[in-house]
């Protein structure tokens, strides 16, 4: 019962479902090889998802931060900072699925041929994962710095979604100075050397590169390596996002929590169409839920929930929160980000 929960949560919350893709011409978009710091606030380039995605979305346990499972490598600590191209502003409540080739080039889920010959990782879900973006439109993953493997320079692939809404699919890279250092310095890497591929030789990004240009710089706290990207997609805030909400059944609607980000004590507003049962259950961000708060024979009309960590002794951090309605319609489902200020 609880494994069919969690699937509940991960599909109704816009983390799961076979998306729907809009439309989204790469040949339309003009690649630079010019920097734009911060992305500009120009559309991220669609790029293949392939050849080794993985439709992981009734997978709850890839609803996590640390994708690293067992494999082995220098840590790297990635952030994506997702963006609305109509008005600049960062976009809360976006979903966002990474994943990534080992330090040796090879991708779980697949048997590939890599450097050390052909292996078998069917089954496996290694440097694999799917956050929500919080209120300052930001994710973030501990995961290794990537290998390359022949053909391919250093990526990492992501995908990013309104509710389950694909937007796009796209792939980061990092300088190459800073990208063969961290190759050249750490093993397992030095195994296979620096790099050979350019960005001109890469057959992604040899028609341009500079908006999926991550920074790399050294964790003094981890010993590894920081990198951030923005990351610039159609849409206007949150505007876009509850154009494309999950589906309600018309019987409720969720409004984000305010204020957001909080320190300690939030409110979650909603309005009720019809008089009902309603649940509201906080996640962390390894998909474990937390806390459970309920409401019986609430009538229709505008309502609200508070929420203080302090009571349901919850330590300061992201969560997500799900809001379950019960009516005489059905049962109806609906998840969003809530940002906690960590001082």
């Amino acid at each position: 019962m609880q494994m069919n929960k969690r699937r509940d949560f991960l599909r109704l919350s816009g983390l799961a479902g076979a998306a729907t893709l809009i439309p989204f011409n790469k040949s339309s978009v003009k690649k630079s090889n010019t920097l734009l710091v911060g992305g500009g606030c120009t559309l991220i380039p669609s790029e293949t998802a392939g050849p080794y995605p993985l439709d992981l979305h009734n997978n709850q346990a890839m609803f996590r931060t640390d994708i690293r499972e067992a494999q082995e490598g220098i840590q790297l600590d990635q952030t994506l900072k997702i963006i609305g191209a109509v008005n600049c502003l960062p976009m809360p409540n976006c979903r966002v699925d990474v994943w990534h080739c080992s330090a040796h080039g090879y991708y779980s889920g697949y048997t590939t041929n890599a450097h050390q010959g052909v292996q078998n990782h069917a089954g496996e879900t290694f440097l694999r994962g799917i956050q929500m973006t919080d209120a300052n439109g930001e994710v973030h993953f501990t995961t290794i710095f990537p290998g390359w493997y022949p053909g391919r320079i250093v990526h990492i692939h992501f995908q990013i979604f309104l509710s389950s809404v694909l937007q796009v699919t796209s792939q980061l890279t990092y300088p190459l100075t800073e990208k063969n250092a961290v190759l050249t310095s750490h093993t397992p890497y030095t195994t296979y050397g620096a790099d050979p591929q350019t960005f001109n030789t890469d057959n992604v990004f040899s028609d341009g590169y500079a908006l999926q240009l991550a920074t790399l710089t050294p964790n003094p706290n981890t010993g590894g390596y920081n990198s951030y990207l923005e990351v610039t997609i159609d849409g206007t805030g949150t505007t876009a996002l509850q154009q494309l909400e999950p589906e309600t059944g018309g019987q409720f609607k969720l409004e984000q929590n305010y204020p957001n980000p909080f320190n300690v004590e939030t409110v979650v507003p909603f309005t009720l169409k019809e008089n009902s049962n309603v649940k509201l259950d906080l996640f962390d961000l390894s998909g474990k839920k937390v806390a459970t708060i309920s409401k019986t024979g609430l009538s229709a009309g505008e309502q609200k929930i508070e929420i203080s960590l302090k009571n349901l002794n919850l330590p300061k951090a992201n969560y997500l929160y799900q809001l379950e309605v019960e009516n005489n319609i059905g049962t109806f489902r609906q998840a969003k980000m809530m940002t906690s200020l960590k001082n």
